[in-house]
């Protein structure tokens, strides 16, 4: 399964999203969600926990003033790799 999660992580119960995934799904932070990944930070450690790939859309980083902020763990990537994301998982859930 894909998720995606486009809040911040000071709105998003990331903990109960860590519940849910397993190894074989993927997610992709985007929109305020690109905040979840930013180095150092804790939200990354509870990520880091977790066996789960994680992407990030580069173009969200970029509008936030983010570039250079975002973990090596998590995957920049743009819009094509989004729509790929999106075929190889038939089901999703925004979070």
């Amino acid at each position: 399964m894909l998720y995606t999660v486009s809040h911040s992580p000071y709105h998003c119960d990331l903990s109960a999203l860590l519940r849910l995934v397993t190894a074989e799904d993927e997610i992709l932070f985007l929109q305020d969600g690109v905040m979840t990944v930013l180095k150092n930070s804790e939200s990354l450690n509870l990520l880091l926990n977790n066996p789960t790939s994680l992407f990030v859309l580069e173009n969200d980083v970029i509008a936030r003033g983010l570039s250079g902020q975002i973990s090596d763990s998590a995957t920049l990537i743009g819009y094509n790799q989004f729509v790929d994301l999106t075929l190889k998982h038939q089901q999703q859930l925004a979070w």
